[in-house]
């Protein structure tokens, strides 16, 4: 990839930005000309686009599916979803409304009221969305697990939102919830969605097939305060339990925006977020914002594997993929030689989340593809993205690209007092802030005001990610305040060392992080894992310090490389590098609630 690119002296902002021209781009772009949209723009106007509830409020699933089945779209494919065995199953908008319906119905039926806690753990099957709709038009608070979690999380999760139904399958409850039941005293219902050929009673639950299908389809969704709590979100923290991020009905016009300019939604688009719904990108992502667009919603149950996605990019005609890091870098293991044969003629726009995107990663979407994957990004606490690199705008590879029309983000720095001063310089190093007001801001942190509180300085919401803005407006992700490497005076990124390391063609993945020294304070240390047909070498390892001293100087590149065939990451594909700092200095792991199974050390082994 080397020769999409000039040869760089730092890692960041020296990589040729890549061209747009808005007006060659079919369809029009839907923000064609980014200033004129963010000076005219208001949340006031944006809520134009969405339809309201008949007798007055907001609600989440009446945007995404119940208005459009009494419209021009009810008959279009809603959920298009393909099984592990290729089996399929499709929903149009009246269909997924009805089903929706039903479920709402059934939960009055048990006696669940507005505001109560639904809890769903379930792997990508259509029930997950039908339960997920149903939940929200009952105006039930709606917090999907994923569905890899073992008994300890899950028991976790339930017990801190005290959850009064969970709908999960008969193979999982048995499993992971069987046994946690009774210290789960909120739990009044559990629904377990069956198979095919399941039939065996689960003595205390209730069974889908009995329970759905007769309940009435004429539920009448209540009038909903858009400040009324639609969802909970569960985020782990370096210690402790994980916080409990509070969404509204409301957020829903921040997933219908960002949907818009974000991710490029036309009326036509077959979209496909491969994020599981057990985390929030594919809640809001792989639900909520392409049905509140009226598109077709592709659903894949099956886990990653290249050759099946490329055959399913081409065989569906995706138009708009949303992807992640972790399975771009899986797929740059592979080689651009697999994705020919492919036609992906039909595919126009590519974006990523979940971590930062490498600059090798943007343009290995240019030599597969044929177009650059744009990275963007948000947090849990935010609901939706904030700062994206658009389908109209010159994409400059490694940066996140620039703020969403209606979000002001600017780089502070935290004083004394516990007020924050705006850094106007460019390329000036600070923390990521946005100012208060956008629809999706998390309301707060479960049981947590005062954790909340700190969140905030004055009108500024501090979101804890150090970065730059260069000249153009354009922002630069640094690292967390917490992973920062601090070294001789220095301020050093773990993703400017990490996106340097992965330009060597050995380089699959990195993670670095800072290691104490008593002269420097920190010295960089990072962990490589190579890509196949490459070994690990002390000649090797020479190579890519040389290589990593070349392109960042001496002050930034690592002084040790260790090699892995792994790197923990959580289980919705974010490298854990405060994990591997706690194993490379014998410290306390923390929660690791998230941590992908086959990361766990042995019972009784040293972290």
């Amino acid at each position: 990839m080397t020769a999409l690119r000039d040869d760089p002296v730092t890692a960041l902002g020296a990589w040729p930005r890549l061209r747009k021209d808005p007006a060659s781009l079919v369809p029009r772009p839907h923000l064609a000309d980014y200033e004129a949209t963010r000076q005219g723009f208001s949340w006031e106007a944006a809520r134009s686009g969405l339809s309201g509830l008949p007798g007055g409020g907001l609600n989440i699933a009446h945007e995404a599916v119940h208005r459009h089945a009494s419209g021009p779209r009810a008959e279009r494919t809603a959920l298009r979803w393909i099984g592990k065995d290729g089996s399929r199953r499709e929903f149009s908008y009246a269909q997924l409304s009805t089903e929706a319906r039903r479920f709402a119905s059934a939960l009055r039926g048990l006696g669940v009221g507005a505001g109560e806690r639904v809890f769903l753990l379930l792997g990508r099957i259509p029930e997950l969305y039908v339960a997920m709709l149903g939940a929200l038009s009952a105006e039930a608070v709606v917090s999907p697990l994923f569905s890899a979690f073992g008994p300890e999380p899950i028991a976790t999760r339930i017990g801190m939102g005290r959850g009064a139904v969970l709908v999960t399958t008969p193979e999982l409850y048995r499993r992971k919830v069987e046994g946690i039941r009774a210290s789960l005293p909120s739990l009044r219902h559990v629904i377990l969605v069956e198979r095919a050929g399941e039939a065996e009673p689960v003595a205390g639950t209730v069974r889908w097939a009995e329970l759905v299908p007769g309940a009435s389809p004429d539920f009448a969704l209540p009038p909903t305060d858009p400040e009324a709590l639609a969802l909970l979100h569960f985020t782990s923290g370096t210690t402790g339990r994980p916080k409990g991020a509070m969404h509204v009905h409301g957020a829903v016009l921040t997933h219908y925006v960002t949907g818009l300019y974000a991710l490029d939604l036309h009326e036509d688009d077959i979209f496909w977020c491969t994020a599981d719904p057990g985390w929030v990108t594919g809640t809001s992502y792989g639900v909520i914002a392409p049905l509140v667009h009226g598109v077709t919603n592709l659903v894949v149950e099956a886990e990653f594997d290249a050759q099946t996605w490329y055959g399913i990019l081409a065989s569906e005609k995706v138009t708009v993929w949303y992807t992640a890091p972790t399975a771009i870098r899986m797929m740059m293991k592979l080689g651009v030689e697999a994705v020919r044969g492919y036609d992906l003629s039909h595919l126009r726009f590519m974006a990523s989340v979940g971590e930062p995107l490498n600059p090798e990663g943007v343009l290995f979407g240019v030599e597969a593809f044929g177009r650059p994957f744009h990275d963007n990004w948000w947090q849990t606490e935010t609901g939706g993205i904030m700062i994206a690199n658009f389908a109209a705008m010159d994409v400059k590879p490694g940066s996140m690209g620039r703020p969403l029309p209606g979000i002001e983000a600017a780089i502070v720095r935290r004083e004394p007092d516990g007020t924050v001063a705006v850094i106007e310089e460019p390329m000036v190093e600070g923390e990521l802030a946005l100012k208060r007001g956008w629809p999706s801001m998390f309301r707060g942190y479960l049981g947590e005001e005062e954790r909340y509180r700190k969140c905030f300085a004055g009108e500024w919401y501090l979101t804890g990610d150090l970065a730059k803005r260069d000249e153009e407006g354009y922002f630069w992700f640094v690292g967390r305040a917490d992973d920062v490497i601090k070294s001789a005076g220095h301020l050093i990124g773990p993703f400017e060392v990490e996106s340097a390391l992965m330009e060597h063609p050995a380089v699959a993945e990195a993670a670095a992080i800072g290691k104490p020294d008593p002269i420097v304070g920190e010295v960089v240390k990072a962990f490589v894992a190579l890509k196949p047909g490459f070994a690990a070498s002390e000649e090797l390892r020479r190579e890519l310090l040389g290589h990593a001293r070349k392109r960042l100087g001496p002050a930034v590149a690592p002084k040790e490389i260790d090699f892995r065939d792994t790197l923990p990451r959580t289980r919705s594909g974010k490298i854990m590098r405060r994990l591997l700092k706690a194993r490379e200095l014998g410290l306390p792991e923390g929660d690791l609630s998230t941590l992908e199974s086959d990361e766990r050390p042995a019972a009784g082994a040293a972290p």
